[in-house]
């Protein structure tokens, strides 16, 4: 995964991972969330999403569940990829804000 730590860029899978993840959830529950919200958009394959749920988990983005049983693993936001995530968020709202000042007269013509 090439997500920059220093500077705050996420990679849009990561990002909508540890959004998916303020809920617990397990791994397909993880990818239903994603290409839900994105309408399509986004569908990851198991093997992504496992490799990326480990990296996040090394990273101490996300944690395992206390008390997880059986096949189902699920994963929670931990207090550091809470922080990932809202940086990543003020990030996006600045880089749109430069943009709806540079773009917003335009029309779509």
């Amino acid at each position: 995964m090439r997500d920059n730590v220093k500077g705050g860029a996420l990679t849009e899978v990561t990002f909508f991972i540890l959004l998916a993840l303020f809920t617990p959830r397990h791994g397909y529950a993880v990818m239903q969330f994603i290409e839900k919200e994105t309408g399509g958009r986004l569908a990851l394959g198991a093997g992504t999403l496992y490799g990326a749920l480990n990296t996040l988990t090394d990273k101490g983005w996300i944690a395992p569940c206390p008390g997880g049983q059986g096949r189902k693993k699920e994963y929670q936001i931990t207090p550091a990829g809470l922080e990932a995530a809202k940086t990543e968020l003020r990030r996006l709202q600045a880089l749109t804000a430069t943009a709806e000042r540079i773009l917003g007269g335009m029309s779509d013509d």
